[in-house]
């Protein structure tokens, strides 16, 4: 799996309330950890940004998946547009080219 790339859009999983959006996406991170194959990568993007911040609920999942080599990207120009560039707790700030360049080497492409 590791030539499978995550691309998180969203500040949860799914179209539901956003309270079941955060919950059903920090249950996935959990599993996902519990698994023996990770990703090589997630992406953040939009709204994605936002769970890598501070305050988000799943930061530490995210940080337990970074110290297991899976690389966080998460897009510099969602962040500023939040006003979160400051925030980041987690991953590497990067450019769409960034974000491109994962895809491109990405056997499998995974949205969620």
């Amino acid at each position: 799996m590791k030539d499978t790339l995550v691309v998180i859009t969203r500040e949860g999983m799914g179209s539901a309330e956003p309270a079941l959006q955060k919950k059903l996406v920090g249950t996935w991170l959990t599993l996902l950890l519990q698994g023996k194959e990770l990703p090589g990568a997630i992406c953040f993007y939009t709204d994605g940004v936002k769970l890598a911040v501070e305050g988000s609920p799943v930061l530490e999942q995210l940080a337990k998946l970074e110290e297991r080599g899976v690389h966080l990207i998460l897009c510099k120009t969602c962040l500023e547009f939040f006003g979160l560039a400051e925030k980041v707790r987690v991953g590497i700030v990067g450019g769409m080219g960034d974000i491109l360049a994962a895809q491109s080497i990405a056997r499998k492409v995974l949205p969620l």
